[in-house]
C-alpha cells in the first residue's frame, strides 16, 4: 500500500468517526429539522407563515450494554493437577451468599455427605432435594459415565457448577478440585474438567507401633490425604516395641498408650466418609516382640538357646493360634477392603544355614512339604495360612516383598499383592522377578518414599522435590524404572512413616515433614506423566493450598 493511499484512508476513517460521534452527541437532530423552511429576507412585508406545531422530541434509545468479552479459561490450579481441562469463555464460578450445593434427587442418599462437606468448606448453603438454580453447585451420579472408577467431570457454565461421576469417590474428588480451585484463585474457571487417577492405590503408611499418634493427629492426616485425592491409609499397629490397639481376646499384649476400639471405629468412619480405606497390619511371623513379652513360650530360639528378635516359633501350633485369634478379632473392626499380613524380616532366615540353626523349623517344613523343603517353605506356608484366615472376609491381601521367596517347593498365594519396599533384605529380589511371575505390586520404594524418624541405617528424610522430579510408580527399587509395559501390574504407591527412633520428631514435626513429599506423591500416582509445573511453582501452590 502506498503512503498516499494510506493517508487518504486514514483521513476518510477519521472523518467518518467524527461524524458518528456528532450523531451520537446530538440525538435530537432529525431529517425533518434539516428540511425546515428558510427565514424571510430582511425588510420583506410578507407575513411569515405560522410554523407547524413542533413534533415531540423522541426519547433517546439507550446504548446497549456490551456483552463482556472473556479470554479462554485455563485449567484450575490444584494438587494433584487435573488431567484434562477443556477451556471456555465465561466468568467462571465463585461462591456467593445465595449459592448452594444441591444433589440430584435420586442421589441424595449417596451424596449428601459430600454435599454437606463441600457446603461447609465453601461457606455456602446446602439445598437438600432442591432444584438447582443460578449460582449453585450440583452433584450427581451416573453409573454409565465414561472414565472408570474414581473419575469425574466438572462443568462450569452459565454461572453454575455440575460435578458428575460414576461413583461416590469420583464425585467427591470433583468437590476437592472445586474446593482447591476456589482456594487457589478465588473462583473455578469456565470450562470442563475430565479427571481420573492413573493408579487405584494412593496413600500413606503410618507406623503407630513404635510411636503413638493421637486419634486427632491421624484424623488430620486423613483430611489432608482426602484433599490430595489419596485413598489408602496403612496402619502398622503391632511391632517389637508395642501393640497399639485395644484387644479383647489378648489384653495382655496391649501397650500404653493405645487406641481404643471406639477410637478406631471413629477413625474408620471418618476415612469412609473421605473415601479412604484403612489397611491394618499385624506383622508376622516377625516383628512380634510386643506379643512375645507376654508369651515368651512362643519365642523362636536357635540351637544355642538364643532368642531371635521379634520372631515367633512357626513350628509351634500355639503361635499360629494366637495370631489367628488376633486376626479374627480385628477383621470386623476394619471394614475397609484390604488387609496387610506383614511377612517381612523373619530373622530366622538371615542365618547362614537356617536348617542347621533351627532344626525344629526344618523338621516341620519337611513334614508338611516333603524331604526337600526348607525353612523358607515353612515361612511361606505361614503366610498362606494367615491369608486363608483373612480371605473369607473378601479383603484384598498384602505382604511385604521380602516375604515372597523363590526356589522353594511352595510359593505364596497368587492373590497376595506385593508391597515392594526393598531389594536389600534377605529374600528380597529385584522387582522384575515379581512382575514376571504376574504378581501385582504396590510401590513403597525405600529410596524415595521412606520417612524414617531419626534417619537411622542411612535413611534420609525424603524430599518432595526429589519425588516430584525423579520418582514414578515404575521406580520400584533404587532409581531405575522397570519397563513401562509392566505399568498395569503396579497398583500405585504410598509414602511410609516409620517411627524407628520415636523421639526424633514430635507429631507436629512429622506432619510438617511429610507435607511436601505427600503432595508430590499425590501428583505422581494421580498422573504419572511429567508434571507441567516446575517444582518451585508446585511447592508454592502446595503452600497456598
Amino acid at each position: 500500500m502506498s503512503t498516499q493511499r494510506r493517508h487518504t484512508r486514514v483521513h476518510t476513517i477519521a472523518t467518518a468517526t467524527v461524524a458518528a460521534l456528532v450523531t451520537l452527541a446530538l440525538p435530537g437532530c432529525t431529517a425533518a429539522s434539516d428540511e425546515a423552511p428558510a427565514p424571510s429576507a430582511p425588510g420583506s412585508s410578507t407575513t411569515a407563515a405560522r410554523p407547524a406545531e413542533a413534533a415531540p422530541t423522541p426519547t433517546p434509545t439507550p446504548s446497549p450494554t456490551p456483552t463482556p468479552s472473556y479470554p479462554l479459561s485455563t485449567a484450575p490450579r490444584t494438587i494433584p493437577a487435573v488431567r484434562e481441562h477443556v477451556p471456555a469463555r465465561g466468568p467462571g464460578w465463585k461462591p456467593t451468599p445465595d449459592a448452594r450445593v444441591v444433589v440430584a434427587p435420586d442421589d441424595t442418599a449417596a451424596l449428601s455427605d459430600e454435599a454437606q462437606l463441600l457446603a461447609g468448606e465453601l461457606n455456602i448453603g446446602y439445598g437438600k432435594s432442591a432444584a438447582p438454580r443460578a449460582g449453585d453447585v450440583e452433584l450427581s451420579l451416573d453409573a454409565g459415565a465414561a472414565g472408570g472408577p474414581e473419575s469425574y467431570t466438572l462443568d462450569v457454565k452459565d454461572g453454575r457448577v455440575r460435578i458428575n461421576g460414576p461413583d461416590q469417590a469420583g464425585v467427591f474428588y470433583g468437590t476437592r478440585t472445586l474446593k482447591q480451585a476456589v482456594k487457589s484463585a478465588g473462583s473455578a474457571p469456565e470450562g470442563t474438567v475430565r479427571d481420573a487417577p492413573a493408579k487405584p492405590q494412593r496413600g500413606l503408611n503410618l507406623d503407630i507401633a513404635r510411636k503413638f499418634y493421637t486419634p486427632d493427629w491421624i484424623e488430620d492426616r486423613l483430611r489432608e490425604m482426602a484433599d490430595l485425592k489419596l485413598n489408602q491409609l496403612g496402619l502398622h499397629f503391632s511391632d517389637d516395641q508395642a501393640f497399639r490397639i485395644q484387644s479383647d481376646t489378648h489384653p495382655e499384649i496391649v501397650s500404653t498408650p493405645h487406641l481404643t476400639k471406639a477410637q478406631v471405629r471413629e477413625i474408620n468412619a471418618l476415612a469412609a466418609r473421605l473415601h479412604i480405606t484403612v489397611v491394618p497390619e499385624i506383622d508376622s511371623p516377625g516383628h512380634l516382640g510386643a506379643v512375645l513379652r507376654a508369651h515368651p513360650d512362643l519365642q523362636l530360639r536357635d540351637t544355642q538357646g538364643r532368642a531371635v528378635k521379634g520372631a515367633v516359633d512357626i513350628s509351634n501350633p500355639a503361635s499360629a493360634k494366637l495370631v489367628d485369634e488376633l486376626l479374627r478379632e480385628y477383621i470386623p473392626l476394619f471394614p475397609g477392603g484390604a488387609w496387610h499380613l506383614g511377612a517381612d524380616e523373619y530373622q530366622a532366615l538371615v542365618y547362614r544355614d537356617p536348617q542347621a540353626s533351627f532344626p525344629q523349623l526344618a523338621r516341620a517344613a519337611q513334614q508338611r512339604y516333603g524331604p526337600s523343603a526348607r525353612v523358607q517353605d515353612l515361612a511361606t506356608g505361614w503366610l498362606n495360612d494367615r491369608a486363608a484366615v483373612v480371605r473369607p472376609s473378601g479383603k484384598a491381601l498384602k505382604a511385604w516383598n521380602d516375604g515372597f521367596f523363590a526356589g522353594g517347593v511352595t510359593s505364596a498365594a497368587k492373590d497376595i499383592q506385593v508391597e515392594y519396599w526393598t531389594g536389600k533384605e534377605n529374600g528380597a529380589r529385584p522387582p522384575l522377578e515379581y512382575l514376571r511371575e504376574g504378581r501385582k505390586l504396590v510401590n513403597l520404594n525405600d529410596e524415595y518414599l521412606y520417612y524414617v524418624l531419626g534417619q537411622p541405617n542411612q535413611f534420609t528424610y525424603p524430599t518432595g522435590q526429589r519425588i516430584y522430579e525423579q520418582w514414578t510408580p515404575l521406580v520400584l527399587r533404587g532409581t531405575t524404572p522397570v519397563p513401562a509395559s509392566y505399568g498395569p501390574q503396579i497398583l500405585g504407591g504410598r509414602l511410609a512413616i516409620w517411627s524407628d527412633l520415636a523421639g526424633a520428631q514430635t507429631q507436629a514435626q512429622v506432619a510438617a515433614g511429610i507435607q511436601a513429599p505427600l503432595a508430590a506423591l499425590s501428583q505422581k500416582v494421580w498422573d504419572a506423566r511429567t508434571p507441567q509445573l516446575p517444582w518451585v511453582d508446585f511447592k508454592a501452590l502446595a503452600d497456598r493450598l
